[in-house]
């Protein structure tokens, strides 16, 4: 069984760390009333805020709803799901339901259309207490973010990780050292859900632990470049921001092509300006650095793309997905269009017994046409599959349509297959008869 799910805390005195936290959710849900605020519980990962969520209904005696981003959550399902239990009293004689909406940071794309707007209206309507819970309280809705009362759970020391891995150890009968539990919980960087992960992966096959046996089970701690290109949106210190940059893994030269990318959502022309021209000055830097090979100018190209663009947005928020550099997702599509060529030739070269540069140099623009004129037959003779057909038709939503009809059809027989014909043999010229009027060549 999954160590997570197997030790996670009942109550909310087992949860580990954030007694603060722990105590002003205690006394909103001994004071609700119908017009108290939901409570948004944030933080970073295995912090504690799903178990509290919990541990806090099973301590009340109240229900539990849970609607996570695992669930649909469009305006319907939310409505379905939480606004009619929201609407109807216990049937269990619980005085009280929690209604708990897991990973609410994550409400965006089309599985969740609507769903923001079907949050507000289950707050405004709701008759039992509703609990959201973030890892990114920045992420939320703002419509959505001012309606509830934000209680941050914070990253856990790793002196309050130690004890809860110690009980595990003695729960599972594992022989373990301090100092291995202490080499976990430094390496989980405030993660509970991650020490307990680590620890069950060091343990397997082993019945004691020790410092050896995490080499290979630690958790990668670093910030991602997600991470810095969202915290750029948000108004940060300098310091931060930089001491965050040496966490990424990524360099310089790749880190400038994300704040790129993503500049476009400041929305103030004049502020976008001057977050290019940081960047662009940046880029002169890295220049130098790669033509000179003097490494030490990175960190004043990472300087000006970082504080320039923080600046320049002024806690700007984000209005979209973080997206890669456009010039990545270019250079994939013509990767990508590159190899279903490779293999459109091959496939015509096998079956027309041709060589693949006289196919592409002489034939590829008549057969394209032929193509064109005859596609349904063409897919099903040549087996072609709708990026391969829409590589002669340049048309989508027509060359998938085309290949899920060939696709529905009976395969025909080998012998009806059509093959390129024998060459015809070659044939001689026939003999001239001769003349009757004599030459000069006559009898030799």
């Amino acid at each position: 069984m999954d160590w997570t799910e197997q030790y996670r805390p009942l109550h909310l005195p087992d949860i580990v760390g954030n007694g603060a936290a722990i105590r002003r959710i205690v006394d909103w849900a001994r004071e609700w009333t119908r017009s108290s605020k939901p409570l948004i519980l944030y933080g970073k990962p295995g912090t504690g805020k799903t178990s509290a969520a919990h541990a806090l209904a099973r301590d009340m005696q109240w229900e539990t709803i849970e609607l996570n981003a695992s669930d649909q959550r469009t305006k319907g399902a939310i409505e379905r799901i939480a606004g009619t239990s929201s609407m109807t009293a216990s049937l269990s004689g619980a005085q009280r339901k929690l209604i708990i909406l897991d990973e609410a940071d994550n409400l965006h794309g089309t599985s969740d259309r609507g769903g923001a707007k079907a949050i507000g209206d289950l707050i405004r309507g709701s008759l039992h207490p509703i609990i959201l819970i973030a890892n990114d309280l920045f992420a939320i809705p703002k419509d959505l973010k001012k309606r509830c009362e934000p209680i941050q759970f914070k990253a856990l020391p790793a002196r309050s990780i130690v004890p809860r891995l110690r009980h595990i150890c003695r729960s599972e009968g594992l022989g373990c050292n301090e100092e291995a539990l202490s080499s976990i919980a430094e390496s989980a960087s405030g993660d509970m859900r991650a020490a307990v992960n680590m620890l069950y992966a060091a343990a397997i096959g082993s019945p004691s632990l020790d410092t050896r046996g995490i080499a290979t089970s630690g958790k990668d701690g670093r910030a991602t470049i997600f991470d810095l290109v969202a915290r750029l949106f948000r108004a940060p210190s300098d310091a931060d921001l930089l001491r965050l940059s040496y966490e990424v893994a990524d360099t310089p030269d790749t880190i400038i092509q994300w704040i790129g990318e993503n500049t476009r959502y400041i929305s103030s022309p004049a502020e976008r300006n001057d977050a290019y021209r940081s960047i662009s000055r940046a880029d002169e830097f890295i220049g130098y650095t790669l033509r000179r090979q003097y490494y030490t100018l990175w960190r004043y190209a990472t300087a000006l793309m970082l504080v320039g663009t923080a600046r320049a947005a002024q806690g700007s928020q984000l209005t979209g997905r973080i997206a890669p550099p456009g010039r990545w997702r270019a250079m994939a599509g013509m990767k990508r269009q590159k190899a279903i060529r490779t293999t459109v030739l091959n496939k015509f070269s096998r079956r027309l017994r041709m060589p693949q540069q006289t196919l592409r140099d002489d034939f590829l623009t008549p057969i394209a046409l032929m193509i064109n004129a005859r596609a349904p037959a063409f897919a099903r003779e040549f087996d072609l599959d709708a990026d391969e057909l829409n590589f002669f038709l340049h048309d989508r939503e027509r060359s998938v349509k085309i290949t899920r009809e060939a696709a529905e059809l009976p395969d025909l027989p080998e012998t009806q297959k059509s093959s390129p014909p024998p060459p015809e043999p070659e044939t001689t010229p026939p003999k001239k008869t001769a003349d009757s009027q004599s030459t000069l060549f006559d009898g030799f």
